[in-house]
């Protein structure tokens, strides 16, 4: 019975999701979203106007889930992926370039100075693979970026567990946008995977906060 009722929990956990954000943004703000869903563009458009915004994510605060979910809900599964790597991509690689050519005063300039903090955290626990687990987190995965290119770490090392993560999570997304799409909800899927990353990511940075850090210190120094 415990089995049952938590299955049922889970299931009615997943279809609450996109309507949850709305409880606290309002229906007013849906609105606005549907309205923008509706600008008639051709595909080729939204597909190169979805990869330049998500480039552009490292000097503007876009939501990447959303924007990705978007995609998925408009083009299909599969050339929002691609639209959603491409994006997510080079903009990684442009963050991680001019960080690696400039250090750390320059990523100072992008991203808030605890959040470095956090990640050389993360890195010194998890190395590149920490690339991989920020990477559906909003702030922190630009952060990370930022850290590792200020740290000189090797485009080779950079590049396999940045592209593998912004596929997985440019598929998640899109398959997303696609399967609300068909069920006439793809606003709400919009706003909740805009609103939910970045509840997730605040959560994270509040419990990374909460680390000792003369401990960590005192673990880097030893390694």
């Amino acid at each position: 019975m415990r089995a049952i009722l938590r299955g049922t929990f889970l299931i009615a956990l997943a279809l609450a999701v996109p309507v949850l954000p709305l409880l606290f943004l309002g229906l007013s703000f849906e609105e606005q979203v549907e309205t923008w869903l509706k600008v008639d563009v051709s595909p080729t458009l939204r597909f190169a106007l979805i990869a330049a915004v998500l480039a552009s994510d490292l000097l503007l605060p876009i939501p990447s889930s959303a924007v990705s979910t978007y995609g998925g809900g408009i083009l299909g599964t599969w050339p929002a992926t691609a639209s959603s790597w491409l994006g997510m991509t080079l903009g990684a690689c442009l963050g991680f370039g001019l960080a690696r050519a400039f250090g750390r005063q320059y990523a100072a300039r992008w991203s808030d100075r605890g959040d470095l903090d956090r990640m050389e955290l993360v890195t010194h626990r998890f190395g590149p693979l920490a690339l991989f687990l920020t990477r559906p987190l909003p702030i922190l995965a630009e952060a990370c970026v930022l850290f590792l290119g200020a740290s000189r770490l090797s485009w080779r090392r950079f590049l396999i567990p940045v592209m593998a993560a912004n596929f997985a999570v440019s598929l998640a997304y899109a398959a997303c946008g696609e399967y609300f799409k068909g069920r006439n909800a793809l606003p709400a899927a919009v706003v909740a995977s805009a609103v939910l990353p970045l509840g997730l990511a605040l959560a994270t940075r509040h419990w990374l906060t909460g680390l000792n850090r003369t401990s960590v210190d005192r673990e880097i120094n030893e390694s």
